[in-house]
């Protein structure tokens, strides 16, 4: 299944809390849509957050998002890893 890193702005001061909250909000309904989120990392400094997960397509990733109740700004696609 293709990966995908999606980029969250307007993050600033984001705690580990609420990162493991928003990350465990998207667990809980990947399933709908054939996503699984597989790491989420923030920046609470820069308020920006990372999240990588398989999906059949990049709506399908901003689809989660969006019902979870954070909408990504940018969804890459990540054809190539090591």
């Amino acid at each position: 299944m293709p990966k995908f890193m999606d980029v969250h702005r307007g993050m600033a001061g984001i705690t580990e809390e609420q990162l493991m909250e928003a990350h465990n909000a998207d667990l809980a309904i990947e399933g709908d849509e054939h996503v699984h989120f597989e790491s989420a990392w923030a920046d609470p400094e820069a308020g920006v957050v990372y999240c990588l997960s398989e999906a059949p397509s990049a709506e399908a990733v901003q689809r989660i998002h969006e019902r979870a109740g954070h909408k990504a700004d940018e969804v890459h696609p990540v054809p190539l890893s090591v």
